[in-house]
């Protein structure tokens, strides 16, 4: 998936930045509201890093430690308050391209950089009191300095479902979105609901089926939406007929398993791994329970 990067290693623990001064082999995520920086050199892409925005005046004092990659340090700075001059060689790319950067753990590190950018862009002034939030030194939040409000990083756990059948599997396409590749049901959950309220819940709203045998599978944090996924096989129970809520889908069908369409070979999302696994019969069974 998407976050499997090895041999790389990605530590996102505040207290490995606290204290740290910016060397100038680590790197830097720069954004303009949605782009950010990257260097391409023959064929390959990376971040800048904090030699060369040295050597093109940047302030570098502004920088904010955001995680870890191997033994290089990865800092944030938003670009939008000052013109910096860019690296020579660089160039803004669309946060919507960065799935698609090779290498993978490129990809990885910057759509997590992507998820803290927006947090912190939104996040300039305190929605209690209205004064500005400073950064906390002790750990990854903002704090008012003026009625202590302490706001920390926004993530929306939501759940992936794939509702099964016997050898067959459901499948859905989702309704006036630009993604329209086939997809498990997904949603979010609502505030006092447990994971498994949120499944059975999303299946009866999206297609008007109850379910089962609830088995969780992974999780998979996904920064395109700030989400944490986490993925569950359950059983259909009672009707098949899909009757589905023509707001949020557009279609949904039954797929046999070796009629199932693989439209992701490298598998970066949690729904496409979890519609492989199925269809190579690798998915969690439901317990048989004795008489």
């Amino acid at each position: 998936m998407l976050q499997d990067i090895a041999p790389h290693h990605f530590d996102i623990a505040f207290e490995k930045g606290y204290g740290r001064s910016p060397k100038a082999e680590d790197l830097v995520a720069a954004w303009q509201e949605d782009a950010l920086l990257l260097c391409r050199k023959d064929g390959c892409c990376t971040l800048p890093t904090v030699e060369q925005c040295e050597k093109s005046h940047w302030e570098i004092t502004k920088l904010r430690y955001l995680f870890s990659l191997d033994a290089l340090a990865v800092y944030y700075l938003d670009l939008s308050d000052e013109p910096f001059p860019f690296p020579e060689g660089s160039q803004l790319e669309k946060a919507s391209a960065l799935r698609e950067l090779s290498p993978q753990h490129l990809s990885f590190i910057a759509l997590v950089s992507a998820h803290l950018h927006r947090w912190y862009s939104a996040h300039h002034f305190c929605g209690q009191c209205g004064g500005a939030f400073s950064l906390s030194p002790k750990e990854r939040a903002l704090v008012c300095p003026h009625c202590g409000l302490v706001e920390y990083p926004r993530i929306n756990p939501a759940v992936i479902i794939a509702v099964t059948d016997g050898d067959r599997l459901l499948l859905s396409r989702y309704a006036n979105r630009p993604y329209r590749r086939w997809a498990l049901l997904a949603g979010y959950c609502e505030a006092g609901e447990s994971l498994e309220e949120t499944v059975r819940r999303e299946v009866k709203e999206e297609v008007g089926l109850s379910v089962c045998n609830l088995r969780y599978y992974k999780s998979q944090p996904w920064p395109h939406s700030d989400s944490l996924l986490m993925g569950f096989y359950c059983d259909v129970e009672g009707k098949t007929e899909a009757q589905i809520d023509e707001n949020e889908l557009a279609e949904a069908q039954w797929f046999h398993r070796e009629e199932l369409p693989i439209e992701d070979p490298r598998q970066l999302s949690l729904t496409q791994e979890m519609i492989v696994t199925f269809r190579e019969g690798r998915e969690p069974k439901a317990k048989s329970v004795s008489p």
